[in-house]
């Protein structure tokens, strides 16, 4: 029996139409990517706002074209939150956004600092180094506004995952919450999450600087970017662009096609 029930859906729905009245929610068993259905959508002039959440990805995809899959697929589908919201948005400035995404999703799930979830820029969740969470943001033009459709796709660990093809052992949610399930993650992290990006979308990245700064795993340390540069990361700059001061000098660094990693960390 799928834990998406038309009464989990709608008390969902409920929760979201306070910050959007226009919302929608769907929930799927199987689909490629829940992304890429939204900008099929979006680029078919599909505007509305929603959020759709699968029990299982086929297709699932993560930044720089890499794969996320749902942890243990079919086996386990109560072991993995995979959803994604798209919404018409207009902010001035677009930088900083997976920043802001990533802040409320770690405070949704560990609200006093606990189990130590941290962030990594630009768009992933940690704890201990071990990625908890990943997001991945996707816009597309709306015909005839100003706004664009965007699209944040987010995927999060909530069972033991195996490790066995990561180079890097995978953190999940029920280490410090064990009776966790994707609807209760995804009601305790939806409406925060959807609250703070109509807020970013007027107010811009600045405001949640202080809050990505207690959270960020890489200020301090000694990183390696994926162009070659290597430097002591100095944190993020009020536009969210990563601050790396290396031999060349002070590096600001805005692409997201840049990945990096602590110094000594396998590359993923």
């Amino acid at each position: 029996m799928s834990a998406w029930t038309a009464a989990t859906v709608d008390a969902l729905r409920r929760a979201l139409a306070v910050h959007e009245p226009a919302i929608a929610v769907e929930a799927v068993e199987a689909i490629d990517s829940t992304n890429t259905e939204l900008m099929r959508r979006a680029r078919a002039g599909d505007a509305r706002p929603v959020l759709l959440v699968a029990e299982r990805q086929t297709a699932g995809r993560g930044r720089l074209g890499r794969d996320w899959q749902s942890a243990q697929a079919a086996a386990d589908p109560a072991a993995s939150l995979t959803f994604s919201l798209g919404l018409p948005l207009a902010p001035q400035d677009w930088s900083g956004l997976s920043l802001a995404v990533g802040v409320s999703v770690a405070e949704s799930l560990d609200p006093d600092g606990a189990a130590g979830v941290k962030l990594k820029w630009p768009n992933d969740l940690w704890v201990a180094d071990r990625k908890l969470a990943g997001i991945l943001i996707e816009t597309a033009s709306s015909p005839g506004t100003a706004a664009r459709q965007v699209v944040i796709g987010i995927g999060v660990n909530v069972g033991a995952r195996a490790g066995d093809d990561m180079r890097t052992p995978p953190a999940w949610l029920r280490q410090w919450q064990p009776d966790a399930t994707p609807p209760q993650a995804l009601a305790a992290l939806a409406p925060p999450l959807l609250a703070e990006v109509l807020r970013f979308a007027a107010q811009g990245f600045a405001p949640v600087l202080p809050r990505f700064d207690a959270r960020d795993a890489l200020r301090g340390r000694e990183v390696v970017l994926s162009d070659g540069q290597a430097g002591l990361c100095e944190g993020v700059g009020p536009g969210g662009e990563l601050r790396v001061q290396t031999p060349a000098g002070l590096q600001a660094i805005t692409s997201s096609e840049v990945s990096v990693r602590p110094r000594g960390m396998t590359p993923p």
